[in-house]
């Protein structure tokens, strides 16, 4: 009974139209007394359906109290404005990018050769020690005829090729006696 008694009374109190948006929707601020305090209350009205997805960013913010005041006409056509500039950037870059992207595939369909694009597992293996605990080198066979085969680095007796970190199976290690290279 309450509930009807308030909005009858809503009715006639002095509610003020704050404004309407592009689909209809009006918005409205009621101005009470809580306590010995002044509050806004504040409200929307929608035109169809109560459809909150209908609501604008800008009303939002003022319906949750993030602006003082009511967006104007003026204002919300300036924003509608700025967002369909921004859609026809966004539409011209995706259409220079599609063109920029269908002339680097003709570009690389005329350079591309026999080779398949990947990556260099020479320089990848290289990095491994084999078994024996020797890095693995590969290189031109004398024949001259580019067939690559595998040289072992520890037959060319330099030591630039070893690798400066300890090796070990870690049961004579004890603390403090293992000293880096200098």
């Amino acid at each position: 009974m309450s509930k009807l008694f308030s909005r009858l009374t809503g009715f006639f109190t002095s509610r003020n139209l704050a404004g309407v948006d592009k689909s209809g929707n009006r918005y409205f601020t009621l101005q009470e007394n809580v306590d010995g305090i002044m509050k806004e209350k504040r409200w929307v009205k929608f035109k169809a359906e109560d459809d909150p997805t209908s609501i604008p960013v800008e009303w939002i913010c003022w319906l949750n109290g993030q602006r003082k005041k009511a967006p104007t006409d003026q204002e919300m056509a300036d924003l509608e404005a700025r967002r369909e500039r921004v859609k026809l950037n966004i539409a011209t870059l995706k259409k220079e990018e599609e063109e920029r992207k269908s002339k680097e595939g003709k570009i690389k369909r005329s350079i591309s050769t026999d080779k398949v694009g990947g990556p260099d597992l020479k320089s990848f293996i290289r990095q491994f020690p084999n078994s024996s605990g020797e890095d693995i080198q590969y290189g031109v066979n004398s024949t001259g005829d580019g067939k690559k085969e595998q040289t072992n680095a520890a037959d060319d007796n330099t030591d630039s090729s070893r690798s400066t970190e300890p090796t070990g199976t870690g049961k004579s290690y004890k603390p403090g006696t293992w000293q880096p290279p200098t």
